[in-house]
């Protein structure tokens, strides 16, 4: 199992030259993966300008938004053409990963109808498959492979259908671990009625904040970010993975799950904890 690592975009606070040391950091420990979560109502860093200066700073590393909420974005051409350009800046390291989203206050932002989010999705991720393929006249640049790979989340059915439609595999925001293997074969059951032959990379997320003096901020942070969850924040905030024990036993466990990549976000913007992190995940 490969294990990816979130970058800080999304901790109140965080320092621009924070960001750019984290993915430094990430690239050269060697994780598989950084990942940006997406907020539009946040204090947080858009997710399209993070990944573009995180290609800046790295050279191998994929970088992948996990989740772009794409369906609160008013053009699909507009954001088609800024994902294609993050990954030619890359070099073709970008992986999408795309979901309907779940807060009503960032589709009010842009002035894009919560109701329907699901269907508005499908549509954006047609009509950038259009821009990427050279479809749409004059827009550019194109992918550096031609398209952009295209991860689908969400636990609905209609998120596995669209998974197995769009995607090279299916990521987990909020299963918890002990229903992973289940909720995973349910995926790929969807790719298969889908009449797919290939099988899903599969994904989850895991709230990490390693080291006793970094419990408290990485509670604080997840009961404001999942707010608007009610249970669920206090569910992370509780169960946010600080020694190296449990954080073992989690990656043993998604790896045992049937997990293809293990993104572990952190809760605090210290890239010294990737170091933390990395003494675990690698050994």
């Amino acid at each position: 199992m490969d294990i990816g690592v979130g970058a800080p975009s999304t901790v109140p606070g965080t320092d621009g030259r924070e960001l750019a040391e984290f993915a430094r950091r990430a690239d050269r420990l060697g994780f598989s993966t950084l990942a940006v979560l997406d907020r539009l109502v946040y204090d947080s860093y858009d997710t399209v300008v993070t990944l573009a200066a995180a290609a800046a700073v790295t050279e191998r590393i994929t970088l992948a938004p996990t989740i772009l909420l794409a369906a609160y974005r008013p053009s699909a051409t507009l954001l088609a053409k800024q994902l294609a350009s993050v990954d030619r800046l890359s070099g073709g390291r970008l992986v999408v990963g795309v979901a309907a989203g779940g807060r009503e206050d960032d589709f009010t932002a842009t002035g894009v109808p919560y109701g329907g989010r699901g269907r508005r999705l499908d549509a954006v991720l047609e009509e950038m498959e259009r821009v990427w393929s050279g479809e749409v006249p004059g827009v550019g640049p194109r992918p550096r492979r031609g398209r952009i790979p295209l991860w689908v989340g969400g636990n609905s059915a209609a998120s596995m259908a669209r998974a197995a439609r769009y995607g090279i595999g299916w990521i987990s925001g909020s299963t918890p671990l002990h229903r992973y293997a289940e909720v995973a074969a349910a995926v790929r059951k969807s790719w298969a009625d889908a009449g797919r032959t290939d099988q899903p990379r599969l994904g989850a997320l895991a709230y990490v904040a390693p080291g006793a003096d970094r419990r408290q901020a990485g509670a604080r942070y997840l009961l404001d970010y999942y707010a608007y969850t009610g249970q669920k924040a206090r569910f992370l905030a509780e169960n946010v993975i600080t020694d190296d024990t449990r954080l073992r036993e989690t990656i043993d466990g998604y790896a045992a799950a049937g997990c293809d990549e293990l993104m572990l976000i952190p809760c605090t913007s210290d890239a010294g904890q990737l170091d933390l992190i990395a003494k675990v995940a690698f050994g």
